[in-house]
């Protein structure tokens, strides 16, 4: 399904995953999540072609010191592979570990790992270290989940996941969750602190 598209490439954000990381977003995907906020490249053909020179830029990024790693989102990245599979050898080629690969998929770990999958997605699943895995689903929506919109999703440490790849995943060890809305809480101090002095 992939034609070789990508709807944007973003640079030094601290949104997509742990530290501060670049943000590639590929065209094209196929789970059509109501509410999506990426329903514009659902379209395969969305954005323009990726090139040489765009991957030269992203290895350029990756090579600041403050960089921690690559982002892949989209669209859905698995469905990317003919573009994504050679820039992450290329990561691993260039910089190890010393740069970590973090990807979004609407699909779960429990669907990748089904027999009959395609060896490309497994294969780029040898390169990712921490995937966020299952589709965005509306009515599960919290805002305060970390790195994830819906509560169903997950956030996998895959290389630890692949070692028993049919257990179920190994959540990431770093995951915290908040357990209120932050704004909420400076409002009602704020509040508080008024009714306080008069």
């Amino acid at each position: 399904m992939s034609q070789g598209m990508v709807a944007d490439y973003k640079r030094f954000l601290m949104t997509d995953g742990e530290g501060i990381r670049c943000s590639l977003y590929v065209s094209g995907c196929p789970f059509h999540c109501v509410e999506c906020y990426n329903e514009s490249i659902w379209d395969f053909r969305a954005g323009h072609p990726y090139t040489q020179k765009l991957e030269d830029q992203i290895m350029e990024d990756l090579a600041q010191p403050y960089v921690q790693g690559l982002t892949l989102l989209g669209g859905e990245p698995l469905l990317n592979t003919g573009i994504l599979l050679p820039l992450c050898k290329r990561i691993r080629s260039e910089f190890g570990h010393t740069k970590d690969i973090w990807s979004w998929t609407g699909y779960t770990w429990e669907e990748l790992m089904r027999p009959g999958e395609t060896p490309d997605k497994l294969e780029l699943l040898q390169y990712i270290d921490i995937l966020v895995d299952g589709r965005y689903i509306k009515d599960l929506h919290d805002s305060l989940l970390q790195f994830r919109g819906s509560s169903n999703q997950r956030i996998i440490d895959v290389p630890k996941s692949l070692e028993n790849p049919h257990d179920p995943p190994v959540i990431w060890e770093k995951l915290h969750d908040q357990e209120r809305f932050i704004p909420s809480i400076y409002g009602k101090d704020r509040v508080q602190g008024e009714g306080d002095a008069s």
